[in-house]
């Protein structure tokens, strides 16, 4: 009965730190959440936020060819559609303060893999020190039927 009784009392005594979990974290300034939008009236209307901070971890929502109100741009053309999801993703790391230097996983989602790895030395030009880990996946489609790629990024960046 004793040893029962020990057993009890470390659990009750337990129980508020296990439940404490991620509420307890996130009233800390190092893991408040900070979101961006690029595109606020777009990522309303597709209900997403671009990029997401916590702490010194971005997460980065696949980036598309498109203009400020969504609609595809460079149709047709793999490159120059790389070329603006670069440019995108360039725009929300800098907002956040980090370069290209700082991304720790590229995820490349196409609709043309032997077309993207045809063009994929462009990618010399972002990452000019060195690749992140990530994943190349050809899919079926993406959000739109113009769309040719779709790059997302997860970031490891610390405040400058």
């Amino acid at each position: 009965m004793n040893h029962r009784h020990g057993i009890l009392v470390s659990l009750l005594f337990l129980i508020p730190f296990l439940f404490a979990g991620c509420a307890g974290s996130s009233s800390s300034n190092t893991h408040a959440r900070e979101s961006f939008k690029l595109r606020p009236q777009v990522e309303d209307q597709y209900g997403y936020t671009h990029a997401i901070r916590v702490g010194d971890r971005l997460m980065i929502s696949g980036a598309v060819s498109m203009d400020d109100q969504g609609k595809p741009t460079a149709v047709g053309d793999l490159r120059q559609q790389m070329v603006n999801c670069y440019a995108d993703l360039d725009k929300v790391l800098k907002h956040y303060g980090c370069t290209f230097d700082d991304v720790v996983v590229e995820n490349i989602f196409t609709t043309n893999m032997s077309g993207f790895l045809a063009i994929s030395e462009h990618r010399t030009r972002v990452y000019p020190t060195g690749y992140p880990t990530g994943t190349w996946l050809e899919v079926k489609g993406l959000a739109l039927p113009e769309f040719m790629i779709e790059i997302e990024l997860e970031v490891h960046c610390l405040r400058r």
